[in-house]
């Protein structure tokens, strides 16, 4: 989770404008999933909340939320990158 990818590294991945999938793990309580669903929401301006799917983990401790959203560009896949990595109970960024 320290290194963020490069705007090149992304670029030269994704085709953008577009969808950008984020995976982001983190622990159940704490309505980790709503924050992480409106940190996404608030950092890229949208106006609802982005498709988004949830799985929790076999014992309830953990839930993996993917995000959706569309990107305009690679600095917005970063920024999103930088405000979801500042979440409390955040686990794991993928």
């Amino acid at each position: 989770m320290n290194q963020l990818p490069s705007i090149e590294v992304l670029e030269s991945r994704h085709q953008f404008p577009g969808p950008f999938l984020f995976k982001v793990i983190g622990h159940a309580e704490g309505n980790f999933v709503a924050r992480t669903v409106v940190t996404v929401r608030e950092t890229l301006n949208l106006s609802e909340d982005p498709p988004c799917s949830l799985r929790q983990s076999a014992h309830g401790r953990h839930v993996s939320v993917s995000l959706e959203p569309d990107c305009e560009n690679a600095q917005q896949v970063l920024d999103v990158y930088q405000a979801i990595l500042r979440l409390d109970g955040l686990v794991m960024l993928l």
